[in-house]
């Protein structure tokens, strides 16, 4: 299975249709206030694995009622609720999909034909059941747990192992020491302009607004941009930094996100000002 996974990773030859498929995506999730509310920003952390939960814990469900006698009318309806929120809980992902590098959209093609499969068993099994075929309705139900179950696995890769819609920005936390860092002379800090500094190798911006310094991991949560050379707009009256590269904003006063397709708020350094001196921390 490693293999395999290793090797939908390198090819290439899904690139045509997920090229495709990303510019349609693309082309009918128009909308910033859309794609920012199926990303997850509304929420701070990414809607589709939150919403996934429905869909397999009904199906999940269902597949015990089949083995249990007297239960063919409650299966039947946690199949018609899974199969029902699966589709929302697909657009999401459609979303999210649609603004990962190409060897994440890969594996996200087939995780994404996995699961279009098990809702097409789980649709036929809804019909067979409503027919009366219930033998056939739970073959295919079991059919469907099944593609569902192995693009699920894959969706484990590309979360756990290729970092798609992780925070890409938290593990260079982590290679900061503990204690209090000096950045320079808060005087030599311009007014409302972004400046990089390095606090043990790991790069962070500065913004200066009056008497307030806030201090950013430099790095974007969504594919590791470079906020140092995203420009400052105004967005409902906060500063905020745009990435270069993919256009996810932050809050300089705060780091919440406020326009994906980052769904992660950015990391904030607490600061101080020791004898004219600007210092920042782990949080």
């Amino acid at each position: 299975m490693r293999g395999l996974v290793n090797n939908l990773e390198q090819a290439s030859r899904l690139d045509r249709i997920g090229d495709r498929l990303q510019r349609a995506v693309q082309g009918t999730l128009r909308g910033q206030r859309v794609r920012d509310f199926l990303h997850g920003v509304w929420l701070g952390h990414p809607l589709h694995p939150a919403m996934v939960q429905v869909p397999v814990g009904a199906w999940m469900s269902a597949a015990l009622l089949d083995l249990m006698p007297g239960q063919r009318r409650a299966a039947t309806t946690l199949i018609g609720l899974g199969t029902a929120t699966a589709i929302p809980a697909a657009v999401a992902g459609l979303n999210d999909w649609s603004a990962l590098s190409r060897d994440q959209r890969r594996i996200g093609l087939v995780h994404a034909t996995a699961n279009v499969i098990g809702l097409a068993c789980y649709a036929g099994s809804l019909v067979a059941r409503w027919n009366g075929r219930h033998g056939m309705g739970r073959a295919l139900a079991y059919a469907g747990l099944s593609a569902a179950s192995g693009g699920a696995y894959l969706g484990g890769h590309l979360a756990y192992k290729q970092g798609a819609q992780v925070s890409q920005s938290i593990s260079e936390m982590h290679l900061m020491s503990e204690g209090w860092h000096p950045l320079g002379d808060l005087s030599t800090v311009p007014q409302r302009q972004i400046v990089t500094r390095d606090i043990d190798d790991v790069s962070v911006i500065l913004y200066r607004h009056g008497d307030d310094v806030t201090v950013m991991l430099e790095r974007c949560p969504h594919q590791s941009g470079p906020l140092g050379e995203g420009k400052v707009e105004q967005v409902d009256g906060h500063d905020c930094v745009v990435c270069p590269w993919h256009g996810s904003t932050f809050r300089l006063n705060g780091g919440e996100v406020v326009h994906g397709p980052a769904a992660n708020d950015q990391v904030i350094l607490p600061t101080r000002v020791v004898n004219g001196r600007l210092e920042a921390r782990l949080p």
